[in-house]
């Protein structure tokens, strides 16, 4: 009999230990699942207003801008890029350091209208964004350079109006003199560049970084090519070829609008020809014959009594 006590005993604490588990289990199981959740929402909404953030950079001024924001807590900035569709896609995912571990999250926040350049992906707490519009020939868009503060960039031997413009935005992790050992290195001479992480080549139009080359055209495109991916480049180029063709249509059109009203404009044919140009740029490399329709329509349009922008 007291043996069977004992068993009785034995058996009742050992379903409490077991249900005590269970209930533990799935306490810790919910509450981690809540957390993810609110990571998830915190990550999406995070990387939404980074994008907010780019507005005040797109103001149609010449002249470069820069600024800067910092976040709460670690965090790595994706930089991702969709050439397919009339515009292609700007995406941004935002994954955050909590309790020494990054969050992981695959919400996505796209933008049709931004064109941001960086690495696949940037890291740290204080980030820099510096914008310059690109023209070809009329204005398309502003390019927006996505830098770390983790990371500082030195220009050695640029040109004069590179370096007057560095010293313009004052912007902290760019500088142009005063190298130190831990910089990333931006050469635009060839007796520099055995010891620099980055060549460009400003006659030649081209940058050279981790052993691959894209080309640009203009110094939007040169910083972009600078401060982005590889891949990054030149999806994005894409994206900006796409914007292009459309606005070359929207020019041929008003080209027709105002010959109706009396003021001939000779431009259309030549538009429709960098619409089709652009829309089958297939990369960097082909950009310098895109280029010089450009300029001529360009020089074209300065010169006519009904400029068309």
């Amino acid at each position: 009999m007291k043996k069977r006590g004992f068993l009785q005993v034995s058996f009742a604490w050992l379903f409490a230990i077991i249900v005590g588990a269970f209930i533990l289990f799935l306490t810790v199981f919910i509450a981690s699942k809540f957390i993810k959740t609110q990571q998830t929402e915190i990550s999406a909404k995070g990387a939404k207003e980074i994008g907010i953030l780019t507005n005040p950079l797109e103001t149609g001024f010449e002249t470069a801008k820069s600024t800067y924001f910092v976040m709460p807590v670690e965090s790595r900035i994706y930089n991702g890029c969709e050439s397919y569709g009339v515009f292609g896609k700007q995406i941004i995912k935002l994954s955050q350091k909590n309790f020494d571990k990054w969050s992981d999250t695959e919400i996505d926040v796209s933008f049709q209208n931004k064109y941001i350049f960086s690495d696949k992906y940037v890291f740290g707490k204080k980030f820099y964004l510096f914008s310059k519009p690109f023209e070809f020939p009329f204005k398309v868009a502003d390019l927006i350079y996505l830098t770390s503060s983790d990371k500082k960039y030195c220009f050695l031997d640029a040109p004069e109006e590179i370096e007057d413009e560095i010293s313009s935005i004052n912007q902290e992790n760019i500088r142009y003199e005063n190298c130190t050992e831990t910089d990333i290195k931006v050469c635009f001479s060839l007796t520099s560049a055995a010891r620099c992480d980055i060549e460009v080549n400003y006659n030649a139009k081209y940058v050279k970084k981790r052993g691959k080359t894209v080309y640009f055209e203009g110094d939007s495109l040169m910083y972009a090519a600078i401060f982005s991916d590889n891949d990054v480049y030149e999806c994005q180029l894409k994206r900006l070829m796409k914007r292009v063709a459309e606005l070359s249509v929207i020019y041929a059109d008003k080209a027709d609008f105002i010959s109706g009203k009396g003021c001939h404009s000779a431009l259309k044919d030549e538009l429709l020809s960098l619409r089709e140009m652009a829309l089958n740029l297939d990369s960097s490399g082909n950009l310098a014959s895109l280029r010089n329709i450009a300029d001529e329509i360009k020089s074209k349009n300065d010169v006519a009594s009904c400029k068309l922008w």
